[in-house]
């Protein structure tokens, strides 16, 4: 992924996005290919605004579902 155009910006961008608290965990799956993400946002429309501000938004990142998730159990608290 690092050899890809745009990288740092990329990698920049998402950093900001952990630090803020949207993203809680994220990576790419198996395949390589999709990835990831669980965000905490209010609707939808705020995740895909925000992920459409990532400077590889619809060159090398695109948003294929937001599904809504209730969080029953999360040992990372514990």
């Amino acid at each position: 992924m690092q050899e890809q155009s745009d990288w740092v910006a990329h990698a920049s961008f998402m950093d900001e996005l952990v630090d803020a608290g949207f993203i809680v965990l994220g990576g790419p799956l198996a395949d390589e290919h999709r990835v990831v993400h669980v965000v905490e946002a209010e609707s939808e429309d705020a995740v895909r605004a925000t992920l459409a501000r990532d400077p590889w938004s619809e060159t090398h990142l695109w948003v294929d579902s937001v599904e809504p998730w209730t969080i029953r159990l999360d040992g990372r608290r514990a």
